[in-house]
């Protein structure tokens, strides 16, 4: 698929099928990342992948709602996805929120194209920032000195939605 129609074609994935992503697919994802091109070239966006089954992501889904003051929801921050990748980066440059949206992105583009669906994860940010931060940050193995930033569920879509649309008229001032 051409790079336009992978944009084009893009949504996030609310419903996923039970199947596991293999070691190859998710390699090719995190790659995708890992190629994203970062400020200074610092490359210091760091990726934890877990398993959807993986007990920490109720403990974050419990802490996100605790935070909310919000009962349980009809499902959960990932969506049940069997996989879940958590970017985290230096807490202290200045372009990290930036370097990890851009690697997020190539995750999501690669993973469309490879026929995975995804789901970009912003909702659980104060819950990985708030009291149990450092717990959440030992339980992700996420290295001293970096923090969450963003995280991505992918597998198989169960269901698909049509891509976003948009206003270009409203959207957009060519000066």
């Amino acid at each position: 698929m051409n790079t336009k129609d992978c944009i084009e074609k893009r949504s996030s994935t609310r419903s996923f099928t039970e199947e596991k992503l293999s070691k190859e697919q998710i390699d090719m994802v995190i790659d995708a990342g890992l190629f994203a091109p970062t400020g200074q070239n610092k490359k210091e966006i760091f990726f934890t992948v877990v398993d959807g089954q993986n007990e920490i992501l109720s403990e974050i889904e419990d802490e996100k709602h605790r935070m909310r003051g919000e009962g349980a929801q009809a499902h959960n921050f990932y969506y049940e996805a069997p996989t879940v990748v958590f970017l985290s980066a230096e807490e202290d440059f200045k372009w990290s929120k930036v370097d990890a949206g851009i690697a997020v992105e190539n995750m999501a583009l690669i993973a469309e194209d490879l026929g995975i669906g995804s789901l970009i994860i912003g909702s659980i940010y104060d819950a990985l920032h708030g009291e149990k931060r450092d717990y959440f940050m030992e339980k992700l193995q996420i290295p001293k000195r970096k923090d969450f930033q963003i995280a991505i569920a992918l597998g198989f879509k169960a269901t698909t939605k049509a891509p976003h649309d948009f206003n270009k008229d409203e959207q957009v001032k060519y000066l």
